[in-house]
C-alpha cells in the first residue's frame, strides 16, 4: 500500500453545536479515487471541510502529506472544488480571471509568471473552456460554471484533488466533459476524494466507497458493480442542496 495522502483518526466535528462527525477513521492513500457517499446530513461536506480546515476539528488527527493539518502549509499540493455556486460569487470577473486565481498558491508575490499562465491555459483546455477564456463568468451556465470551478482547482496541479458534489446540478454534456477530466487527472497519479450522491459516470473511476450514517463510517470497501448506489448501507439518492451537513462556501477569487 502506498502513503496516506489524507489521514483522519477519530475525528469529531460540530456545526454550531450538532455533532456532525462522530470519530471517523479515513485513510486515502497516494493514487486512490475514493467516493464519500451517504444520506441527508450524514457528514460527507464536513469530513472533505474539516480535511481542508474550513471546519475545526473537535477531537482527533488529520494528517495531510504526512504532516498535522494544523501544521500543513504545501496548499499548492491541493486542489479543492466546493459544492456548486457561482465561480465568482458575483464577482465581475473572466473565466481566466477566477481560474488564474488557483494558480496563486505557486506563485511569488501573486505576480503570474509564464509558466503559471500555461498551467491556467492548459486547465481551461482540461475542462473544455478555452474557446470562453475572455468571457465573463456572470454568463456561464451552470455546467460551465463548475467547469470553472475544476478548472481554478487543477490550475495549481494538485497532487490531491478533492471535490463535493463536482456532478450535483451538471447538464449531461458537463458531467462528461468533468469525468474525462478526472479520468486523465486519476491517469497522471492524481489522489481523489469526492463527495458524491451517486456513482454516475464516475463509477469506473472509483477504488473505494466510504459511506457515512450520522457521522460514523458504515461502509469502507470497493464500490458498487452492476447493482448501483443503492446497495450500499445507509445511502439514499437525495438532492445535494438539501443536504443539512453543508453550510454556504464562498468561492470568489481568493477563495
Amino acid at each position: 500500500m502506498t502513503e496516506p495522502v489524507i489521514s483522519l483518526r477519530g475525528v469529531h466535528a460540530e456545526l454550531g453545536s450538532r455533532p456532525v462527525l462522530r470519530g471517523i477513521d479515513l485513510t486515502v492513500h497516494r493514487g486512490e479515487v475514493v467516493a464519500l457517499l451517504g444520506a441527508n446530513g450524514s457528514g460527507k461536506s464536513t469530513a472533505v471541510r474539516s480535511v481542508i480546515g474550513q471546519v475545526p476539528v473537535a477531537a482527533g488527527e488529520i494528517e495531510l502529506f504526512g504532516t498535522a493539518r494544523a501544521r500543513f502549509r504545501n496548499w499548492a499540493r491541493v486542489g479543492y472544488v466546493p459544492q456548486r455556486t457561482t465561480a465568482a460569487g458575483g464577482v465581475p470577473a473572466t473565466i481566466t480571471e477566477v481560474v488564474s486565481s488557483g494558480r496563486l498558491s505557486r506563485t511569488r508575490f501573486g505576480l503570474l509568471r509564464k509558466a503559471d499562465h500555461a498551467a491556467v491555459r492548459r486547465a481551461l483546455e482540461l475542462v473544455g473552456m478555452a474557446d470562453r477564456a475572455k468571457d465573463s463568468v456572470n454568463a456561464l451556465s451552470g455546467g460551465q460554471h463548475q467547469r470553472v470551478l475544476i478548472a481554478r482547482a487543477l490550475a495549481s496541479e494538485p497532487e490531491l484533488l478533492i471535490m463535493d458534489e463536482p456532478m450535483a446540478g451538471v447538464d449531461l454534456a458537463s458531467q462528461e466533459v468533468l469525468a474525462r477530466t478526472l479520468r486523465e487527472q486519476v491517469a497522471a497519479g492524481t489522489t481523489v476524494l469526492l463527495v458524491l450522491h451517486e456513482l454516475g459516470p464516475l463509477e469506473p473511476l472509483i477504488d473505494r466507497a466510504v459511506v457515512l450514517r450520522d457521522g460514523c463510517v458504515l461502509h469502507d470497501g470497493p464500490p458498487p458493480k452492476a447493482v448501483g448506489q443503492h446497495a450500499l448501507p445507509g445511502h439514499d439518492h437525495v438532492h445535494p442542496h438539501a443536504a443539512h451537513d453543508a453550510e454556504p462556501i464562498r468561492t470568489g477569487l481568493l477563495s
